[in-house]
C-alpha cells in the first residue's frame, strides 16, 4: 500500500508538470502573437515587454529571442539585442534571422570582423540570401574604411579621417570608437564645436567613457581654455589610468600653461629677453594647439616690437594670423609694425581686415591714418631727396639743400656720360623742388598733412610770395613762369624762394650761389641783387 501510494504520489506531480508545460507554450505563443502586433505598430516597448514575457514562459524558444533581440535594435540598443540574438542562435544554430540579427548588431557596434563570421554563417545555410550577401558586403566596406583610418591618421590627414568614419558610421550607428576617432580629427582640423557635441552625446550614454572626457578635454585645449582641459584629462584617467593620450594632454597643457604665464610676467617686467626666450620655449611644446601658438606668437611679436626687431615682429605676427586668421590682435600688432617700417600698402590691408570685422570707431581712425599715409608715401619724399629728417629745422633743410645742389648741379657732371648727365640733372629738379616746398611753412604744412599740393595753391604762393618781397621790379604775375624775366628782386636775404607751375631749379640754385658759366650774378649792396636770365 505504501509503495502503491509512494507511486500515486509520483504519478500526481508527474502528470500536472506535463500539463503545465504545454499550457506554458500556449501562453507563450499567445504573447509572441501580441508582440508581434505591436511591433507592427512601432510600439517597440510594449513589443518587448510581451516578447519578454513570451521568453519568460518558455525560455528555451530561439524566435522569442530573436524577436525580442529584433525590437531592441529598433530602439538602438544594439549591446543588449547582441545578447539576444546570440541567445538564439545558441538554441539553434540554424536559425538564419538570428545569425543575420547577431552580424548586424556586431556591425552597428563596429565589430565588422565579427559581422563578417555572422553573416557567412547565415550564408552557409542559405547562400541565396539577399540580405545576407548585402550585409556582407557591407562590413567588408567597414573594415577598408577602418583601415584607410588608420593608416591617414597616421599621416595626419584628418580630414580623410573624418570622412571614412562618416561613411563607417552610416553601417555602424552604435560604435563609440568611431565617433571618438571622427570627435578627434574634429578636433585637430578646429572643428571644436562638432568634435564637443560628439563626445557629449557619448557621455550622456556613458559618463565615464575616458575616451569622450579626452575629446572634450582636447577641445577646451585648443580652444585656449587650458585650465578646464586640464579636469577632463584628470578626470579621463582617473576613469583609465594608462590612457596614453589623455596623459600625454594633460603634460603637455601644464607645461604649456606655466610657460606662456612666466613669459607674460617677464613682459610685464620689462625683461623682454627672457620673455622672448620663454615664449619661444612655449612654442615648442605642442604645435597642434593653434589658438594657443597663434597667441605666443603674436606676444613674442610685440616682444620683438619693443626690442625694434621690426622684421621678427612682422614674421611672428604673419605666422599667429596664418593659424588664425580671426586673431585681430595679430592684424593690429602687424599693421603697426608695417607702419612703423614704412610698408603702408601692408598696413592698409591689415587694418581694412580689421575695419570689416570689427567696424569701430578706434579701427576707422586707424584705416584713415594708414591709408593717409600710403597716399603721401606715392609722392616725391621732399624730406629724403634732401636727406633730412621729417623734423628738421629751416635751418636744417637749408644746409641740406645747399650740399645736395652742389652734389647734383649739371656743371658739376660736365665730363660724364649723357646718362649720368641726365640722371644728376633729374636729382638737381629734384633738389629744387624739395626745398621749394619745405621752405614755405604754408606749403610744408600740406605737404606734411597730405594734403594735396595743387597748382591753383602754388600759383597763389607764387603770387603772394612776389608781393611780399620789399620790391619786385620787371614781373607780369599773369605772365607765364616759364618765359618770365626778372630784372631786379630786393629780399630781405641773401636768397630766394622761387615758386610757379614750372619752376626752374637753376634759380634757386643761383639765389644760393651766384651766377657761375652762362650766367651773371652782381650785388649792388647789401641784399640788393641785379641778375638776368632768360
Amino acid at each position: 500500500m505504501a509503495a502503491a501510494a509512494e507511486c500515486d504520489v509520483v504519478m500526481a506531480t508527474t502528470e500536472p508538470e506535463l500539463l503545465d508545460d504545454e499550457e506554458a507554450k500556449r501562453e507563450a505563443e499567445s504573447f509572441k502573437e501580441q508582440g508581434n502586433a505591436y511591433y507592427a505598430k512601432k510600439d517597440y516597448n510594449e513589443a518587448y515587454n510581451y516578447y519578454t514575457k513570451a521568453i519568460d514562459m518558455c525560455p528555451k524558444n530561439a524566435s522569442y529571442y530573436g524577436n525580442r533581440a529584433a525590437t531592441l535594435m529598433m530602439l538602438g540598443k544594439f549591446r543588449e539585442a547582441l545578447g539576444d540574438a546570440q541567445q538564439s542562435v545558441r538554441l539553434d544554430d540554424s536559425f538564419v534571422r538570428g545569425h543575420l540579427r547577431e552580424g548586424k548588431c556586431h556591425l552597428s557596434l563596429g565589430n565588422a570582423m565579427a559581422a563578417c563570421r555572422s553573416f557567412q554563417r547565415a550564408l552557409e545555410l542559405d547562400h541565396k540570401n539577399a540580405q545576407a550577401q548585402q550585409e556582407f558586403k557591407n562590413a567588408n566596406a567597414v573594415l577598408e574604411y577602418e583601415k584607410i583610418a588608420e593608416t591617414d591618421f597616421e599621416k595626419r590627414d584628418f580630414r580623410k579621417v573624418v570622412f571614412c568614419m562618416d561613411r563607417a558610421l552610416e553601417y555602424a550607428p552604435a560604435c563609440h570608437r568611431f565617433k571618438i576617432l571622427k570627435a578627434e580629427c574634429l578636433a585637430m582640423l578646429g572643428r571644436y564645436p562638432e568634435a564637443q557635441s560628439v563626445a557629449s552625446d557619448i557621455l550622456r550614454m556613458d559618463s565615464t567613457n575616458a575616451d569622450a572626457l579626452y575629446v572634450r578635454g582636447l577641445c577646451l585645449y585648443y580652444e585656449d581654455c587650458i585650465e578646464k582641459a586640464v579636469q577632463f584629462f584628470v578626470q579621463a584617467l582617473r576613469m583609465a589610468p594608462d590612457h596614453e593620450k589623455a596623459c600625454v594632454a594633460c603634460r603637455n597643457a601644464k607645461a604649456l600653461k606655466a610657460k606662456k604665464e612666466d613669459g607674460n610676467k617677464a613682459f610685464k617686467e620689462g625683461n623682454y629677453k627672457l620673455a622672448y626666450e620663454l615664449y619661444t620655449e612655449a612654442l615648442g611644446i605642442d604645435p597642434n594647439n593653434i589658438k594657443t601658438n597663434a597667441k605666443l606668437y603674436c606676444n613674442r611679436g610685440t616682444v620683438n616690437s619693443k626690442l625694434r626687431k621690426l622684421d621678427d615682429a612682422i614674421e611672428d605676427c604673419t605666422n599667429a594670423v596664418k593659424l588664425d586668421d580671426t586673431y585681430i590682435k595679430a592684424y593690429l600688432r602687424r599693421a603697426q609694425c608695417y607702419m612703423d617700417t614704412e610698408q603702408y600698402e601692408e598696413a592698409v590691408r591689415d587694418y581694412e581686415k580689421v575695419y570689416q570685422t570689427e567696424k569701430t570707431k578706434e579701427h576707422k581712425q586707424l584705416l584713415k591714418n594708414a591709408q593717409l599715409e600710403l597716399k603721401k608715401s606715392k609722392r616725391k619724399d621732399y624730406y629724403k631727396i634732401l636727406g633730412v629728417d621729417k623734423n628738421a629745422s629751416e635751418d636744417e633743410i637749408k644746409k641740406a639743400y645747399r650740399k645736395r645742389a652742389l652734389m647734383h648741379h649739371p656743371d658739376r657732371h660736365s665730363g660724364a656720360s649723357a646718362e649720368v648727365q641726365k640722371e644728376e640733372e633729374k636729382k638737381f629738379k629734384e633738389v629744387g623742388e624739395a626745398f621749394t616746398i619745405l621752405s614755405d611753412p604754408k606749403k610744408k604744412t600740406r605737404y606734411d598733412s597730405g594734403q594735396d599740393l595743387d597748382e591753383e595753391g602754388m600759383n597763389m604762393g607764387a603770387e603772394k610770395s612776389c608781393k611780399q618781397s620789399k620790391a619786385v621790379e620787371g614781373i607780369q604775375v599773369g605772365e607765364p613762369w616759364t618765359s618770365f624775366r626778372l630784372w631786379r628782386c630786393i629780399c630781405d636775404g641773401s636768397e630766394a624762394s622761387w615758386f610757379g607751375k614750372d619752376f626752374d631749379a637753376n634759380n634757386i640754385f643761383k639765389a644760393f650761389f651766384g651766377g657761375p658759366g652762362g650766367f651773371s650774378f652782381e650785388a649792388s649792396g647789401p641784399g640788393n641783387f641785379f641778375f638776368q636770365f632768360g
